[in-house]
């Protein structure tokens, strides 16, 4: 049996072994307090082909008309997983130390 859970439940409120029990809620919470590392992309290496946000578990790469260039990344949904990274196919994203994401780092913005 299947239960639900709203977006505010704590972790001790919900069954045990990570379980999802709604798909596709991923932009219902704020994982971004879980990162102890964040991804910062090379804009100009780059060439779009949106493995990043295809594999992305938490909707954390923003896209805009189909590119991802100079969107950045959002500092609520991004948890430092590192998947982003890993599927780059020219390593244009790369992770960095610190869970907070600096104003002047390329290829970094708040959603809007």
């Amino acid at each position: 049996m299947s239960r639900v859970y709203p977006p505010t439940a704590k972790w001790h409120e919900m069954e045990r072994a990570g379980i999802i029990p709604q798909a596709g809620n991923a932009e219902e919470y704020s994982v971004g307090g879980w990162r102890n590392e964040h991804p910062v992309r090379d804009d100009e290496c780059c060439i779009d082909c949106l493995f990043c946000w295809i594999y992305c578990p938490d909707n954390a790469v923003n896209i805009k008309d189909e590119s991802v260039k100079g969107q950045g990344f959002s500092a609520d949904h991004c948890k430092g997983c590192h998947i982003c990274a890993a599927v780059c196919p020219k390593d244009c994203i790369t992770m960095v130390p610190g869970g907070e994401f600096g104003p002047d780092e390329p290829g970094q913005s708040e959603e809007e």
